[in-house]
């Protein structure tokens, strides 16, 4: 577009168009289109464009829509625009609720030459850090992508805290991408940087990428400390991946780290939701007199995990007895634990007790007492507690009546669990599924066949749910029926055997058998 052309145009319409380029401008990104593989090879590491190619003509294939328009604002913004304020400018664009109080004067801040001297720049290394860790906790990605864009302008892009800062807000924001380009483009790293671009991948349980980034910081000058094994362990729990959290555990253990409770904290949470409770166990034990609300929390929400209900209540009798404060997760895992195990008595006892403790329910809370009463057949009850609410219930709790109804094959209350929750959530695939298995329950055919229809007809279609499986450090994720995998042949022929054990054993298959030669073969 030719600048004079586009100049004249804002001299006509100064308000719409520099609000226009202040929007365009936040809504795009100070990076290439580049796409990073979230788990890539560590041949691959090294492919990210450099962020100052944002200033010079692309030759992507997205030329003609969005070439240089970074170098279009920026040479109108050098030209003689003074007659339009930065403040108004973003007060019409409504940034007087940002999380930030720099922004009003981003534009006249990214007009001035570069900074010979940072320090005395408004816009300094330690300002714009506190503005991107502001941004990155508010989810503010418009405001933190303007932060970034004006770090570029004043030249304090090259600071490592300003690098740092930059990494955290796109982990924070989801943006895997950015944060890892942001990360590469940084001239000097030290540790902080590093642990907080495994801490990004670790978010996205990004175990692969979280372990290819921690063995090349081993193999750089710096060492990982403490902070950088949390975040590692953090991905392990996230991914399921045991192999690899017995593998950070060595290195916790090799660098001095197994004292630190937080340390030890990460490592319950890993080992219980990695499937090794006994490990859990044992770290929990180790600890003695070290550990805090957190640690108790954990182990009972581990226990629970596992089918542990008496462990859980008994640790939980503990937490009593030694005079520790108790708080929401320590009853959410408790009433997690009664749930398991069928205890209604005990749970609603629980859950009363709260308010003696000075907890207040949330919304998990009321959660848990529902699905209780509706494992136990109490249907009735659930119901009445769910009307007797102080707070709105969500979809949630409306479809674990659902489930309850179906389950019990009470349809009148499954009915009204399923009108209240597609009324939240009327897009709702999972709904209309477990409406139509309520109705096929029943023997009420036509009903289901209806539903099945409402389904087909608005392409409504559930999540696939999927499984994994850990072998040699190395996770397979699968499905039902699924054979993609290419050892299905041998897979299928352990399963047959498997099922020909059992039925020389006596199990009634709950399949007919036409059904499981159709799955096998």
């Amino acid at each position: 577009m030719n600048i004079l052309f586009f100049k004249s145009i804002i001299q006509r319409n100064s308000w719409f168009t520099l609000k226009s380029v202040v929007f365009f401008l936040s809504q795009s990104s100070p990076f290439s289109s580049y796409k990073l593989k979230l788990n890539p090879p560590s041949n691959k590491l090294n492919r990210a464009l450099r962020i100052k190619d944002i200033f010079i003509s692309s030759k992507s294939t997205h030329f003609n829509s969005r070439q240089n328009h970074l170098r279009l604002i920026q040479d109108f913004l050098e030209t003689d625009s003074d007659q339009f304020t930065a403040q108004n400018c973003f007060n019409d664009l409504g940034f007087s609720d940002s999380p930030t109080e720099n922004l009003p004067v981003f534009f006249n801040e990214i007009q001035k030459p570069p900074c010979t001297n940072k320090e005395n720049s408004k816009f300094n290394p330690i300002v714009l850090s506190n503005a991107l860790s502001s941004c990155g906790s508010k989810h503010n990605l418009c405001g933190g992508i303007q932060y970034h864009c004006l770090a570029i302008k004043t030249g304090v892009f090259s600071n490592v805290y300003v690098g740092s800062s930059l990494v955290a807000f796109y982990g924070k924001s989801g943006e895997l991408e950015k944060a890892y380009k942001a990360f590469e483009e940084m001239p000097v790293k030290n540790v902080v940087s590093w642990t907080t671009i495994i801490a990004g991948f670790a978010q996205g349980w990004q175990i692969d990428m979280c372990l290819e980034l921690y063995n090349m910081m081993k193999n750089s000058t710096l060492k990982p400390n403490d902070f950088t094994l949390t975040s590692l362990l953090r991905a392990c729990t996230g991914s399921g991946a045991l192999g690899q959290g017995r593998s950070a555990h060595c290195q916790v253990i090799q660098m001095g780290f197994d004292s630190y409770i937080y340390i030890c904290n990460a490592l319950i949470s890993m080992y219980c939701k990695c499937g090794s409770i006994e490990d859990a166990i044992f770290i929990f034990e180790k600890m003695a007199g070290n550990k805090d609300i957190v640690s108790w929390n954990s182990m009972i929400a581990g226990y629970a995990q596992h089918g542990f209900a008496m462990e859980a209540v008994e640790l939980y009798g503990k937490m009593k007895d030694e005079k520790i404060k108790l708080d929401a997760i320590t009853f959410l895992g408790v009433l997690s634990s009664y749930r398991h195990a069928g205890l209604v008595e005990q749970g609603c006892a629980c859950f009363d007790s709260m308010i003696i403790h000075g907890v207040k329910p949330a919304m998990d809370h009321y959660s848990c007492v529902v699905d209780l009463l509706g494992r136990a057949g109490l249907l009735q009850e659930a119901l009445d507690f769910i009307l007797k609410m102080p707070i709105r219930p969500n979809a949630v709790i409306w479809g674990s009546l659902l489930s309850s109804c179906r389950l019990h094959g009470n349809i009148w209350i499954g009915l009204k669990a399923a009108e209240s929750r597609l009324l939240l959530e009327p897009e709702c695939a999972a709904t209309h599924v477990q409406l139509a298995s309520l109705y096929a329950s029943a023997k009420r055919w036509d009903e289901a066949a209806r539903v099945r229809k409402v389904m087909k007809d608005r392409g409504l279609k559930t999540i696939t749910g999927y499984s994994w499986i850990e072998i040699k450090n190395e996770l397979y994720r699968f499905r039902a029926e699924d054979k993609s995998n290419t050892k299905v042949k041998g897979i299928l022929g352990v399963l047959s055997c498997l099922v020909d054990h059992m039925k020389i054993l006596g199990y009634v298959l709950e399949m007919p058998e036409e059904d499981i030669d159709d799955t096998f073969f």
